[in-house]
């Protein structure tokens, strides 16, 4: 495993990220914090541009927990049976929109906890939810960030939890509200899984990937 790096080199990477894109954003549409907390839990094992495809006319119908109930299950699969998981998704779906309406009088909650006790919420939904929607500073960790984190040495552990730790521990105060977007955004688009894009990395003399010379 690759060594955790030190202060300097990730106040410099992140310093980097935030030159080229000060406010990054997440790449799943949506309209509220319903609307994101659906949209998050259908991104599972699917692409965010999957997701807005299938969502976009879906949140023109159903944007509360309530229409989305009053729309129904079946309706529900009819518009997102392009994506994977798909009648699972929409089971969890309805679910989590059934207890919103039970025990959180139709809003969305601000707390991982609550946010977690939504059917088909896990802690990584609950984080970008948390994150995008209410501006705290959590870190949800997918394959993207696990994948670069360990390369790099930016955050480096053995499961999704520790790594989330480690960018709690070493990234500086000042990137911890954009950390999870630059880093996923560097981990789809640059540092790839099969094959990095390392010859125009901008962070590329600050890693320490072993194989960063393979271009």
């Amino acid at each position: 495993m690759i060594k955790q790096l030190d202060y300097k080199p990730i106040y410099e990477i992140f310093a980097r990220f935030r030159e080229a894109e000060a406010e990054p954003k997440g790449e799943l549409d949506h309209v509220n914090a319903y609307t994101l907390v659906v949209a998050v839990a259908l991104s599972a094992q699917a692409t965010d541009k999957g997701v807005n495809k299938a969502t976009a006319e879906l949140f023109k119908v159903a944007d509360t927990p309530q229409k989305m109930l009053d729309l129904g299950e079946d309706a529900l699969i009819e518009h997102i049976k392009t994506i994977g998981l798909y009648r699972t998704k929409a089971k969890n779906v309805i679910k989590l929109s059934q207890r919103l309406v039970d025990a959180f009088d139709g809003d969305v909650p601000s707390s991982r906890a609550a946010l977690e006790s939504l059917p088909g919420v896990g802690r990584k939904t609950a984080n970008v939810v948390l994150n995008m929607w209410w501006h705290v500073p959590t870190q949800a960790v997918d394959t993207h960030i696990f994948r670069f984190g360990n390369r790099s040495g930016v955050a480096v552990g053995k499961d999704v939890v520790a790594v989330e730790r480690a960018i709690e521990d070493h990234i500086p105060a000042e990137f911890q509200q954009h950390a999870h977007h630059w880093m996923i955004l560097h981990g789809r688009y640059v540092c790839k899984a099969r094959k990095p894009l390392c010859s125009t990395c901008l962070i590329r003399d600050l890693c320490d990937f072993e194989e960063k010379n393979i271009d």
